[in-house]
């Protein structure tokens, strides 16, 4: 984009919006943030992962003033069972459910294409978007996630998301800070402070708690693998990962670059599975010049 915003502080409360849509026999009301709208030529659609107590704004408060400051409109969509969304227990595919939910979100919006952002689950989700819609999709930009299939190097599940799991059973601040420690390279940077708004966050919504662990129960594959399906994006793609990521292998950054035709891979060092947090400043300077050229 070309033209430059007027420099806005966006705060979580002031651009928290809600809208409903049905899946199934069940109406959800759904959540999400909007920043710049009515401002923007372009929106960047930001997809959170699935830890618990994840939010968009949590996941990606660090990288929202650039963009907007770049004149992008930016959308945090809050997953069903996430945030301030309505819970639901999923047996089927959780990344083609969310790939629906925000088919609804930009049709709500009217918005006729947008540029995603997914995070570990948010990436599985916006791979799903674009090969469903793929004439609604701008640029794609997958971090940690985006497809599954069992690693040929690191035992499954992984470390990090046996950790999540047993964050799901048995929410406690122990459980917290051990995912967490294995969550960023370095867990100097985790506060006392984040800590406790995440755990606050996550007992806010048992429903969600526990209805995740039955969805688990219900498929334990909810992000089923497509890498046989990655040749279809025609998307220009922009693929992060963090060298020393505990939940999702690098590998699995290697098959995306390998079978998404028109993408590229970008690797941080002495980084885990917060790109976009451990690495923002880089991050958000890599995500502005992929978008813009």
């Amino acid at each position: 984009m070309n033209q430059t915003a007027p420099h806005r502080d966006f705060t979580e409360a002031t651009t928290s919006q809600f809208f409903t849509l049905r899946e199934g026999e069940t109406e959800l009301r759904l959540h999400y943030n909007d920043c710049n709208p009515g401002e923007a030529a372009e929106a960047v659609v930001m997809l959170h992962g699935s830890g618990p107590g994840a939010t968009g704004w949590a996941n990606f408060n660090r990288n929202i003033a650039p963009l907007t400051a770049a004149g992008y409109r930016v959308i945090l969509l809050d997953c069903p069972g996430w945030g301030q969304s309505d819970s639901i227990v999923n047996a089927g595919s959780r990344s083609e459910l969310n790939a629906r939910m925000l088919k609804g979100l930009v049709d709500h919006l009217g918005l006729d294409r947008v540029h995603v952002i997914g995070n570990s689950m948010g990436g599985h989700s916006a791979v799903a978007f674009a090969l469903a819609w793929p004439e609604r999709v701008g640029k794609l930009i997958l971090m940690g996630g985006g497809t599954g299939g069992v690693s040929s190097f690191v035992p499954m599940p992984t470390e990090g998301i046996k950790l999540i799991g047993a964050l799901y059973r048995d929410p406690t601040i122990e459980n917290l800070r051990r995912m967490m420690n294995v969550f960023v390279y370095d867990p100097g940077d985790l506060t006392e402070e984040l800590f406790e708004a995440r755990l606050a966050n996550l007992l806010a919504r048992r429903d969600h708690l526990e209805n995740f662990v039955k969805s688990s129960a219900a498929n334990p594959k909810q992000f089923p693998d497509v890498g046989h399906r990655l040749a279809e994006i025609a998307a220009e793609t922009l693929i992060v990962w963090g060298r020393n990521d505990r939940f999702v292998p690098i590998e699995v950054g290697l098959r995306l670059v390998a079978g998404i035709p028109n993408s590229q891979l970008h690797v941080f060092n002495n980084c885990g599975h917060w790109v976009q947090w451990e690495h923002h400043e880089t991050f958000n300077r890599l995500v502005l010049d992929f978008l813009t050229h």
